[in-house]
């Protein structure tokens, strides 16, 4: 499933209170732990991260504590848990990593998955337990999960999905040119080099936009290859039309590029830059004159996500009321009509 899907079929988890375990499957860097700390802060609930391949059993289980027994000869031990697990309230207990912990820690967590308590410690009831790990083929050094643990779970598998990202990207201030390079370029979101350190993720690009906002290169995070193609990219904003004057309604004699690269970074640079309302119309009024319906519903669909989050989205939508052409061409593509 794609991010967006896992993020929904959690939050009916949580929504109807099916305290199933569960186990997310997927390649590194696309976004697992950020979808459940999503998941979590949507529905008001602790967040708890354990890395397991960084625990040994004894910091899960906690630690053997003496206690006086029936008889000044004869004692009992009792296990004192460790304070990162949850003591009551309700959230997430989320078990990061879980195929990369050796064996003798997986099957700690097993009694954790399965019963709910290790040791003297049980799980408060209105918590939910969550984990995740990456697959053979992402080469991970990751040990085989056993089988009675696997058959605790319900299964997920994420993939990576450019739309899912885009649309985190355009919420979570991204850099312009990364979304519009990526829009472009969308293979190059996820792609693994064995023979490098750093290499394209969605986490990774994340890393890149931070970076290229401050004006330091992205190569340290995202890899030589990418991060020239991207360079080569950006070079291209010198040829983009007058983009303000396009918003401010001064795009009569300014036409759409015939570069497709350009293209997209100026359908992107007109959604993400609009400040309001009258602008965001504006940018419609200019594509819908100069450019195809391709290019529209791309401005669209991104400008609907970003005129939402500033809190414009009903301003926007009586304005396109007003507007035949825009009309029409939202009639023509339903799917935009159901972000409005």
């Amino acid at each position: 499933m794609t991010p967006a899907n896992l993020q929904k079929y959690l939050n009916k988890l949580v929504k109807n209170q099916l305290h199933i375990s569960t186990m997310i499957w997927g390649a590194p860097g696309i976004g697992k732990s950020s979808i459940v700390a999503q998941v979590a802060q949507e529905n008001n609930l602790d967040f708890i991260d354990l890395r397991l391949s960084q625990l040994a059993p004894t910091d899960l289980r906690g630690l053997p504590v003496a206690v006086a027994g029936r008889s000044k000869k004869q004692g009992i031990s009792t296990w004192y848990p460790p304070d990162f697990l949850p003591q009551d309230g309700k959230g997430i207990l989320f078990l990061d990593e879980l195929n990369m912990a050796p064996p003798t820690m997986q099957g700690v967590a097993q009694q954790l998955i399965l019963d709910r308590k290790v040791g003297a410690y049980e799980v408060p009831e209105g918590w939910f337990i969550w984990a995740a790990g990456n697959r053979k083929e992402d080469r991970a050094s990751i040990f085989e999960m056993p089988s009675p643990l696997a058959n605790r779970f319900l299964h997920l598998e994420v993939t990576v999905d450019f739309d899912s990202f885009k649309a985190y990207a355009l919420t979570n201030n991204f850099h312009e040119q990364i979304i519009a390079f990526l829009s472009y370029r969308s293979e190059l979101l996820h792609k693994l080099d064995i023979q490098s350190h750093a290499w394209a993720s969605p986490r990774t690009w994340e890393m890149a936009s931070k970076l290229h906002s401050n004006q330091i290169d992205i190569t340290p995070a995202v890899g030589e290859g990418a991060s020239a193609e991207f360079n080569a990219f950006v070079a291209l904003y010198q040829n983009l039309p007058d983009i303000d004057g396009i918003l401010k309604g001064k795009g009569e004699k300014i036409d759409f590029p015939t570069e497709a690269s350009t293209r997209y970074a100026t359908a992107i640079a007109l959604a993400i830059r609009g400040k309001n309302a009258d602008e965001a119309l504006n940018g419609f009024r200019w594509l819908i004159d100069k450019a195809g319906n391709e290019w529209i519903q791309l401005f669209a669909v991104d400008l609907m996500r970003i005129m939402r989050k500033k809190g414009q989205l009903g301003a926007l939508s009586k304005l396109i009321k007003t507007e035949k052409q825009l009309q029409t061409f939202f009639k023509d593509f339903q799917n935009i009509i159901g972000i409005l």
